[in-house]
């Protein structure tokens, strides 16, 4: 059994297990209890009423955060010809067709963390699906990186796009920003996270459909936090 140190021992003592926290207070304790030396990510993890084994209870799509999540991405956009030179001139670190393709084939290459590609492009991407899927990579269009418009993809992954995906259990994760952030930067990406995902309610839910929000940060202790303290 991993022993926990000192450090984190104290940052568990701040925190009462059974209270659910408001999110200003949540987000405040958060940021009180990082233990690393960096300049850690603060991360929101819901659990939904969710039956992920059926097809329309699985949650997939993006959210935009007001305040970024302090980490810049690198892009390849994978797409020829007009929509190439708007991807060159929209801030795309790397542009590029079948050649840029190959190039991850043949000489295992991930210098980037997101790949937006065009429709007419998703052929050849598909023959690469072995290779992207494990890694998270692979466009899609609920994510809004399969798309005809590269400019708006581009310009929403370098504000700060985060990817939700529901886990086998129900349960979505997401960074909301670094723990130098201001509280209130820190509680709007909260609060929009939260929103988006209170929006994507499947219709066919019943009963409570948020069953528990915590936050914490890279290695941090869980905080919970009042679902109530969110405007529906």
């Amino acid at each position: 059994m991993k022993k926990l140190s000192k450090k984190y021992k104290d940052a568990v003592s701040k925190i009462e297990k059974s209270k659910l926290y408001s999110a200003e207070e949540a987000i405040k304790l958060a940021k009180e209890t990082s233990t690393s030396k960096f300049d850690a990510s603060v991360e929101v993890a819901m659990r939904l009423n969710l039956d992920t084994k059926k097809s329309d209870q699985q949650l997939r799509g993006a959210v935009v955060l007001p305040n970024g999540t302090g980490k810049s991405k690198k892009v390849l956009v994978i797409t020829k010809g007009e929509q190439a030179k708007a991807a060159v001139e929209a801030g795309a670190d790397y542009v590029g067709d079948t050649d840029m393709l190959e190039k991850i084939e043949k000489e295992n290459w991930f210098d980037f963390d997101v790949i937006i590609a065009t429709p007419d492009m998703m052929a050849h991407l598909g023959k690469l699906g072995k290779v992207l899927g494990p890694k998270g990579l692979m466009p899609n269009p609920k994510t809004g990186t399969v798309t005809i418009d590269v400019k708006k993809a581009i310009e929403d992954v370098k504000k700060g796009r985060v990817e939700y995906r529901t886990d086998s259990y129900g349960n979505v994760h997401g960074i909301i920003g670094k723990v130098s952030f201001d509280d209130n930067k820190l509680l709007e990406n909260l609060k929009a996270f939260v929103d988006v995902i209170v929006k994507s309610k499947p219709s066919v839910v019943k009963g409570t459909y948020v069953k528990n929000i915590s936050v914490s940060t890279t290695m941090g202790p869980g905080i919970k936090v009042d679902s109530n303290s969110f405007d529906k």
